[in-house]
């Protein structure tokens, strides 16, 4: 085996199947990824797969000849990273090492046989589904954020992706909160309806590996029992997808509200970042909220004892319904906002101890349910 290929080629596809490689593999091999080299096309593809999620790209190169072979992922991306821009050579010995020659100098990296590196799952009795990038990218990035972070509530880590007549929707919860977010499907798009959770890990991936595409696009999406590939561009993800009923989030989400507050998104992340340093003291991340509709004013306060305390109030508020005092995570409120890239937000609210939905005004059709802390008298 023999090419030539740039560095910053070979860096950037290392840098994304690194990702999908285990810290504590089971097997060996495992930490390694799988080089493919074909002078046919004169492309190389890399590999990495921890036996749940999986991931290949392949990129351009001068193959002068074929061949594949396994290659400890941390090693090779630690000292490609560290190379200087300009072209690389890589040749195979006999002995399963590798001999890469740089503008500064050479290294020799010892390597496994390909034959023992775990091929990735062939999802090969399903039609593709094609979903557009940009809508992908905007349902990944408005509900992974509320994932649970908890394994022992599983199909909770992950995202539950739904098609329907309505379009692709992606919902995520850990318990607490909730983000769904709903996309539209081009006009000529004929589509079954199916619903698969994916594990959140993976989407993560997949989020990189489409904005790092920068294309236009439609993914291809395959499924079949327990498990998901997808297509975008030269990459290729496979991932297990998560047993168990998903939660009937629709359910939860409140028809009616007897309070709606109208804020500038902005100044209330900025307002809540300032007083999460106090929040984050000692009051178990607690900021409280007075909503006053005399003043159309928000006044938010923490109070760390025994260390400070702290209270904003932002101005020109738009309020309907009575005042209301309540109380959330602060951490759930900002990430919400965070993942509402929007002018103005929507509060609409009920009573103290009742869910509270979040919404953009305008922009990308999302709703954030976020549960209020209780206040102690």
């Amino acid at each position: 085996m023999k090419l030539l290929c740039s560095q910053s080629d070979l860096n950037t596809n290392l840098s994304l199947v690194s990702r999908a490689v285990p810290s504590r593999p089971t097997h060996p091999v495992l930490a390694n990824v799988l080089m493919v080299c074909d002078a046919g096309t004169q492309r190389v593809s890399l590999t990495a797969f921890d036996l749940s999620l999986g991931i290949q790209t392949s990129f351009p190169a001068e193959v002068e000849q074929s061949g594949e072979i396994t290659l400890p992922a941390k090693l090779l991306s630690d000292i490609v990273t560290r190379l200087p821009n300009g072209s690389l050579s890589l040749e195979v010995t006999e002995d399963q090492s590798v001999t890469l020659s740089a503008l500064t100098g050479k290294y020799q990296i010892q390597g496994m046989g390909a034959e023992e590196f775990t091929s990735l799952p062939v999802v090969e009795d399903s039609e593709a589904v094609y979903l557009p990038a940009e809508g992908l990218l905007e349902g990944m990035r408005g509900s992974l954020f509320a994932a649970s972070s908890d394994e022992t509530k599983q199909v909770l880590t992950g995202v539950h992706l739904s098609i329907s007549g309505e379009g692709l929707e992606f919902a995520a919860t850990d318990g607490h909160r909730l983000a769904v977010v709903k996309t539209d499907m081009p006009e000529d798009a004929e589509l079954e309806a199916f619903e698969v959770t994916v594990p959140g890990r993976a989407l993560r991936e997949l989020e990189r590996i489409v904005a790092a595409q920068q294309s236009e696009e439609p993914v291809a999406l395959y499924m079949e029992r327990g498990q998901v590939a997808i297509q975008c561009g030269d990459s290729y993800l496979t991932s297990r997808t998560l047993d168990g009923q998903y939660p009937a989030y629709n359910q939860l989400i409140p028809r009616q509200f007897e309070r709606q507050v109208t804020i500038d998104r902005r100044s209330l992340l900025g307002s809540l970042e300032r007083i999460a340093v106090l929040a984050d003291q000692k009051s178990n991340h607690i900021v409280k909220f007075e909503i006053d509709e005399t003043e159309q004013s928000v006044s938010l306060s923490a109070d760390a004892q025994d260390v400070g305390s702290g209270r904003e109030t932002i101005s020109s508020v738009q309020i309907s319904g009575d005042g209301l005092d309540i109380a959330f995570n602060v951490r759930y409120l900002m990430e919400s906002l965070k993942n509402l890239a929007v002018t103005e937000v929507q509060m609409q609210l009920n009573t103290p101890t009742s869910p509270v939905v979040v919404t953009p005004l305008g922009g990308t059709k999302a709703t954030h349910l976020i549960m209020p802390v209780q206040i102690r008298s």
